[in-house]
């Protein structure tokens, strides 16, 4: 039984020896000839202003995961598409009531002023 997962295994092993082997070529053969001007940040050939990190609105990140989200909610869509001859039409009221749900997440942002840049 274990048999048929045997080339999975080799798979495996082959792809992650291969990735170590060259991880450790680059290290052992590669240039390191660090300077002062290669150790130096560099932001769009400007000299950059301020401390490399700084605090990011929060704002930001609510927009990041609200695009995740419905991006991924998005995704269901396919797969519906595939099957809905089959689904006839309980898979159309199904659908239905999963883009009013949808709807219902976007005007709560929107109302809450979350898709908003400043």
């Amino acid at each position: 039984m274990l048999v048929q997962y045997l080339p999975i295994a080799i798979l495996i092993f082959l792809s992650t020896g291969l990735a170590v082997l060259i991880v450790i070529l680059g290290h052992s053969f590669g240039p390191r000839r660090p300077t002062e001007r290669k150790s130096a940040t560099y932001e769009s050939g400007m000299k950059p202003i301020g401390p490399g990190t700084r605090r990011m609105p929060v704002r930001f990140y609510l927009i990041a995961v609200l695009f995740i989200l419905f991006d991924i909610e998005v995704i269901f869509f396919l797969p519906w598409a595939v099957v809905l001859e089959e689904l006839k039409l309980f898979g159309l009221i199904e659908m239905f009531v999963f883009i009013v749900v949808l709807l219902v997440g976007y005007v709560y942002a929107w109302k809450k002023g979350a898709l908003e840049w400043e």
